[in-house]
């Protein structure tokens, strides 16, 4: 059989993940799809090789809330040694209520920022020129906010509020994405963000009381994963997705960051800090 190029998705198993890991497939792709629900990704593993024809995909399973199981999920590929020429950190949460991780992190700060951040810097021995990372933020990063140490235990200072944690974590999402762009680009290792806007996709229900009217107004007006999809999409697949390197893409172009962003005082301090909490698994 033909040794085909290596993608890894996470959260493939969901709504915008499907639509990803279907064109992603279609491409030609080798994939494998990194599911927190692998009964569930199974599923959407049948359906997608039926669909597009491509027998080359496979489920592993990958909880971003416990960073051990992403160093596992790491090791197996580094011990295949097989070079990855996608990664797609798709995955992410918006929680109810307060929890914290084995590891003391906040949940949502553990899937949307601290497992990306550990997966994807224990896979890239396994990258070379021209692979491309994609990581999957949201307009919310604009209204994120980092009090150091705060932010990794309790996702914000203060109480808990799910909204301003979302934000908080595709800030730090975004930063991240700015500096290992940097930090990679001698290599050839291309890295950007994309910005899906508002999606119809079940993270919006929430299961306060007022959601389901959030559905009832909202949901017909807001896009369909695969139109969230599409900007991640183009930067994984598309030749110009591969000629620029540490941006922010919306709706399919890049959105220009200020020097609020791209110079951000806590970069460095957000490196820095997250290192020395996932420096046992590296």
């Amino acid at each position: 059989m033909e040794q085909r190029k290596l993608a890894i998705i996470t959260g493939a198993d969901g709504g915008m993940g499907t639509e990803i890991t279907r064109e992603v497939a279609k491409a030609g792709y080798r994939v494998v799809m990194a599911c927190y629900h692998p009964e569930k990704g199974r599923v959407v593993c049948e359906q997608l090789k039926t669909e597009t024809g491509n027998t080359q995909l496979e489920v592993e399973p990958l909880d971003l809330s416990s960073l051990p199981s992403v160093a596992a999920f790491a090791e197996k590929r580094l011990q295949r040694g097989e070079e990855i020429a996608l990664l797609m950190n798709n995955a992410g949460t918006l929680e109810c209520g307060f929890s914290q991780t084995q590891q003391g992190l906040e949940r949502t700060v553990s899937v949307n920022y601290v497992g990306p951040y550990l997966l994807t810097r224990k896979l890239l021995p396994l990258m070379h020129g021209g692979s491309r990372v994609v990581n999957m933020v949201s307009c919310t990063y604009a209204i994120g906010r980092l009090d150091f140490p705060d932010f990794f235990r309790s996702g914000r200072r203060g109480s808990f509020w799910r909204i301003p944690i979302y934000s908080n974590t595709k800030l730090a999402l975004t930063l991240f994405t700015i500096d290992l762009a940097r930090r990679v680009k001698e290599q050839g290792i291309i890295v950007n963000c994309a910005d899906p806007g508002i999606v119809s996709t079940k993270i919006i229900t929430m299961h306060m009381w007022f959601d389901p009217l959030t559905d009832i107004f909202f949901r017909p007006f807001i896009r369909t994963p695969r139109q969230g999809a599409d900007t991640a999409i183009r930067l994984l697949l598309t030749p110009e997705g591969g000629q620029r390197t540490g941006t922010l893409n919306a709706s399919g172009h890049e959105k220009k960051l200020s020097a609020k962003y791209t110079n951000h005082p806590q970069m460095e301090s957000l490196w820095r800090l997250t290192e020395e909490i996932v420096s046992p698994w590296l």
